[in-house]
Parts: structure tokens; C-alpha cells; sequence
């Protein structure tokens, strides 16, 4: 095969990858990016049984809403149903005990098939006790996230509970697409691959053979990440013993050790000598100011009361 040739074939099946890229890419840019943050509320609509389900877009580029009542259309309601969403909540909570709310907290996340993905905890000391605080990171499976959510406040004292989801149907839909015409375009590079000739042909298909299954690889594990949010919904728990209120105990003086009162006194001594030194510093600069010219006249009215009667 002609190198020239092989090259143009090469570029020609780029192109036309590309070009399923872009199509796929604008698809999905249609809808919006699907990336931000979705807050999903379901009303009940009172006694005739219609209810309401709304999803906005945190970033506005996603916003959709759907509208069900009954004998509506099946199909809209599936379409809600298959969103994929990343669920994430908060919770704080005052504990009596965080020994027994942490231990019932990894019950709960265990109890629902999830785990606990991470854990901090701190002991503060006022006065002579002590009080803990921590924070847990559960992942529980996304059916279970309600169920979770609710069994959690009901360890302590709910501070805090916020709740958020995150619509990724659009971003996992464009990944797909374009994974599929990245493989499509990684099957006909081992084809040229197979049918070069030269050196130089066989390294130039090497090339656009590593960097298509680069972005394969990059793309897959984008994917796979998302999946698995999907599946595994966060929930961080935030537990806070209520800290001792400050105890104030007064001591009689009559209670006080000999030494120790001793040497309060020594001290209170040197404190009442400092502080006499401090004030005559204060206020020489004053005494010097008005007791030399008083010194002045004092001297005069002296000398001219001590001069002998006659004189002038």
C-alpha cells in the first residue's frame, strides 16, 4: 500500500469519526449538558389523585417538566422513571451518646447493603469533660436513599437535613455514543494496521491507534464513575454531643493551702510593687512640670521672709 495513500485513508477515517463525535455531542447539547444539579419535588394533587412531578436544572441548561394524572401517557412516566440521578444528602444531628449514634449509623448504612466510606471524629475538653463530634460518609444504594435519609434523622436531634440530585441521563447518553464511534474508528485503524507495508506506514497507524484508545479508556472510566454514583447514592452525617454546659465552683479563702496562699500573697506583693513603680513612672514627667516652678517660689518667698527687717 502507498504511504501517501495509507495516510489519506487514515485522515478520511478520523474525519469521518469526528463527525459522528460532533453529531453525537450536539444531541446531547440539545437537551443541555446534563451535568447540574436537579431539585425533583412531587406535590400531591388533594383528592382526585393527580400529582405533579418537576425537575429543574440547577444551571438552567437541563430543565424539563413532565406532568402525570392518571390514564395519562405511559410513556412520559417511564421517561421520568429512566432519568439517571446522583443523590447526595446532609444530615446533622445532636447525639446523647456519639459512641451509640455512630455505632446505629453504620448499622443503618450496612442494613441497606451500603458501607461507610469514610469517618472523622474529635473529643473536645470544657472544664473538666469532654464531648465528641464526627462525621460519617455513607453509600447506600439509590432505592434505599429515602428510607436512609429517614432513619438517620430519627438518631438525634435534626440540626440540618438538605437532600440534592444531580441529572446525568444526557452526559452518560453522549459518553455512550461517542465510545461506540470511538471503537468503531479503533476497528478500522487495526484493520490499515494489519494491512501496512512500511515502516513508516506501520508507526503512523500506531499513533492514531494509541491516542483513539487513550480517549476509549478515558471516556470508559468517565462512564463507569458516573454509573457508579448513579447506583450509590452519598449521604454525609454530621453527629454532635451537646457540649457541657461550664461548671463554676468558688473556693472559701479559708479552703486554700498554706503555701498556696502564701504564695498568692508573694505574688499579689510583687504585683502591688510593680504597679507602684509603673505609676510613679506615669506620673514623674507631671510632678517634675508643676513642682519646679512651685520649688521656684517656695525659694523666693523663703529668701525674702529671711532677710532682716529694713532691708530691701
Amino acid at each position: 500500500m502507498d504511504t501517501r495513500r495509507l495516510l489519506c485513508v487514515v485522515a478520511l477515517a478520523t474525519l469521518v469519526a469526528l463527525a459522528g463525535c460532533a453529531g453525537a455531542g450536539s444531541g446531547g447539547d440539545a437537551g443541555g449538558a446534563g451535568d447540574g444539579d436537579v431539585t425533583r419535588s412531587v406535590d400531591g394533587g388533594g383528592t382526585d389523585g393527580t400529582g405533579s412531578v418537576t425537575e429543574e436544572a440547577g444551571d438552567g441548561s437541563d430543565a424539563g417538566s413532565y406532568s402525570m394524572a392518571d390514564g395519562g401517557d405511559g410513556q412520559t412516566a417511564a421517561a421520568i422513571t429512566d432519568r439517571r440521578l446522583i443523590r447526595t444528602g446532609d444530615i446533622r444531628l445532636t447525639v446523647e451518646s456519639f459512641e451509640d449514634a455512630d455505632a446505629e449509623t453504620r448499622s443503618i448504612a450496612e442494613g441497606y447493603g451500603g458501607f461507610v466510606s469514610d469517618s472523622t471524629r474529635e473529643t473536645h475538653e470544657r472544664g473538666d469533660e469532654e464531648f465528641t463530634v464526627g462525621e460519617l460518609t455513607l453509600r447506600v444504594p439509590s432505592e434505599d436513599f429515602d428510607a436512609a435519609m429517614t432513619d438517620l434523622e430519627s438518631l438525634g436531634d435534626v440540626e440540618r437535613s438538605t437532600t440534592e440530585s444531580r441529572d446525568v441521563t444526557d452526559r452518560i447518553a453522549d459518553l455512550e455514543a461517542r465510545l461506540e464511534n470511538r471503537r468503531a474508528e479503533r476497528d478500522r485503524l487495526r484493520e490499515l494496521y494489519e494491512g501496512a507495508n512500511t515502516t513508516e506506514d506501520v508507526l503512523a497507524v500506531q499513533r492514531e491507534l494509541a491516542d483513539v484508545q487513550e480517549e476509549i479508556e478515558r471516556m470508559e472510566a468517565e462512564r463507569a464513575a458516573l454509573e457508579e454514583r448513579v447506583a450509590l447514592s452519598t449521604i454525609r452525617v454530621e453527629l454532635r454531643e451537646e457540649p457541657p454546659e461550664p461548671s463554676a465552683v468558688s473556693t472559701a479563702w479559708y479552703d486554700t493551702g498554706v503555701v498556696t496562699a502564701f504564695l498568692e500573697s508573694v505574688r499579689g506583693l510583687g504585683t502591688v510593687l510593680r504597679a507602684a513603680v509603673v505609676g510613679a513612672a506615669y506620673a514623674a514627667p507631671y510632678l517634675l512640670a508643676a513642682g519646679l516652678p512651685l520649688l521656684g517660689v517656695g525659694l523666693a518667698v523663703r529668701r525674702r521672709l529671711s532677710r532682716p527687717d529694713g532691708e530691701e
